[in-house]
């Protein structure tokens, strides 16, 4: 992991010292939000890269643009107050056969490429997007437009680089995407840092998405997503996510914060996400789903705030689009978190909220749960606070703790991977079921209300290890707070 994060500092050192600078206005280029630019900075990037490389640097001004391509040696450098601007007219943007997305910056099978500076991507998508929704009731493009929505490919990103090399993407915004925000696909070599996302004016805007890359650091960036934060997701089941690295992060979703998946065909290994920090977020702070055959595997979690969001940890194995392939998720180390849980809904008050769904039930625990046949293993909870509302009410919801009460909660294998899927479970704190060698150690767990639940429910969990499990409820002095069903604890 060391070795990643030098080598991509090093390369970014040799981006900017080797860069010759260009002007796009000597292009011929108008900074007046007007003139549609997309030919001129096309063949400014076409210039550069065939005559040595350079920084394409972009003054002060609005540049309207559709669909450009970033060639190798080639960076994009936006100074302050510099916008690309992204067109309001579909047809101003390319939808790539081979990738088979739009996209305003497309890079395609290029190396040490970049976008940098203090300036701005404004990717205008809600208007983009709504003039996309009137093209497909004309008749004039067509799409199946599920819920009410055209599909995710049908929409622009800001960015969508496709097996590239050397990439670096620094301080800049990105605003206002009419589909997933910014996607990193099957490359190699990626540093972004400083960068703020403001994603949250139509559906399906992501912060970041991570897909079957290796050698990534992702740091000091913010994200304010109408969907997942930070998103790593697995597309081919011969390809794999691993040796990333993530830190002093700060995001705010009305989806997840940190996930991994859902698409999860190869998996993901060898991640250090630190000092991460979510607020106002619907569902889970960290998911990890390995639904699709893929596997998660030497992951450590090390430093989480999480406050005003729906759920905290959720491990998931399922059995969605395996193929036969064999998920699985094994050695996890999540500590040093601090997280709090609010009785209403979190993202409430925002543009795109996440939708109210699987209801009745009281407010979900932290969760880890495979499969019968597919187990999560060994998993290390560490030093973690974790304060809930308390006050589920039973005469609205209720999960009791007999065999046939446990033995009624759904597998669901081919279910989308949600904290909340079970409806109403047996827990207040944590929810294990499927699982082997998980320890708890050092975790505090507060119901600001009494629960008419445990605060840790255990069904078929070998190995379980809890050492300093401090449970804190209101009436609760002689309450069991850890129930074991079909598992076994361990002493040491």
């Amino acid at each position: 992991m060391r070795k990643t994060i030098l080598t991509l500092f090093l390369l970014n050192a040799i981006l900017y010292t080797e860069a010759k600078d260009y002007n796009i206005a000597d292009f011929g280029a108008r900074a007046d939000g007007v003139y549609l630019n997309t030919s001129i900075i096309q063949g400014a990037i076409d210039y550069i890269t065939t005559h040595g490389g350079g920084r394409l640097i972009f003054p002060r001004g609005s540049y309207l643009t559709g669909s450009i391509y970033l060639k190798s040696n080639v960076i994009l450098h936006l100074e302050s107050d510099a916008v690309l601007l992204g067109s309001v007219n579909v047809f101003d943007y390319v939808k790539d056969p081979y990738i088979g997305w739009m996209s305003m910056i497309f890079a395609l099978k290029q190396e040490n490429i970049g976008i940098t500076g203090k300036g701005m991507i404004d990717g205008r998508g809600f208007y983009t997007a709504n003039n996309m929704v009137s093209n497909i009731h004309k008749g004039i493009f067509t799409d199946p437009l599920k819920l009410d929505r055209p599909n995710e490919t049908n929409r622009p990103q800001n960015i969508y680089f496709r097996e590239c090399e050397n990439i670096i993407i620094t301080g800049i915004m990105l605003k206002d995407p009419a589909s997933w925000n910014q996607t990193y696909d099957q490359c190699r070599n990626i540093y972004v840092d400083s960068i703020r996302v403001d994603a949250k004016n139509y559906w399906n805007n992501d912060g970041i998405d991570i897909v079957d890359c290796s050698d990534v650091v992702i740091k000091n960036s913010f994200f304010d997503a109408a969907d997942d934060v930070i998103c790593f997701k697995s597309h081919d089941a011969t390809k794999i996510c691993e040796n990333v690295v993530v830190d002093n992060c700060v995001g705010r979703s009305s989806a997840n914060g940190l996930k991994f998946g859902t698409v999860s065909r190869g998996g993901f290994r060898n991640f250090k996400v630190t000092n991460l920090t979510i607020y106002d977020t619907y569902r889970s702070a960290i998911t990890f789903a390995a639904v699709d055959g893929g596997i998660i595997e030497n992951i450590v979690v090390d430093g989480v705030k999480s406050t005003n969001t729906g759920n905290v940890i959720y491990l998931r194995i399922g059995d969605r689009w395996s193929q036969n392939k064999v998920p699985y998720m094994k050695d996890i180390v999540i500590k040093n978190v601090y997280a709090e849980v609010p009785a209403g809904k979190p993202d409430a008050g925002y543009l795109y909220e996440g939708p109210v769904e699987d209801l009745p039930r009281n407010i979900s625990p932290a969760s880890i749960v495979g499969l019968p046949q597919h187990k999560i293993k060994n998993v290390i909870l560490e030093n973690i606070t974790i304060v809930y509302p308390g006050g589920s009410n039973p005469n609205y919801a209720y999960r009791g703790l007999s065999k046939a009460e446990l033995d009624s909660i759904p597998e669901m294998p081919a279910a989308y991977p949600e904290f909340s899927q079970f409806k109403e479970l047996p827990a207040w704190g944590f929810y294990l079921r499927h699982a082997e060698d998980i320890t708890f150690r050092n975790i505090t767990l507060t119901a600001e209300k009494k629960e008419y639940r445990p605060a840790i429910v255990a069904d078929d969990v070998k190995n379980i290890f809890f050492e300093k499990v401090e449970v804190q409820e209101p009436e609760s002095k002689k309450k069991n707070q850890i129930f074991l069903h079909n598992s076994t604890r361990r002493k040491k």
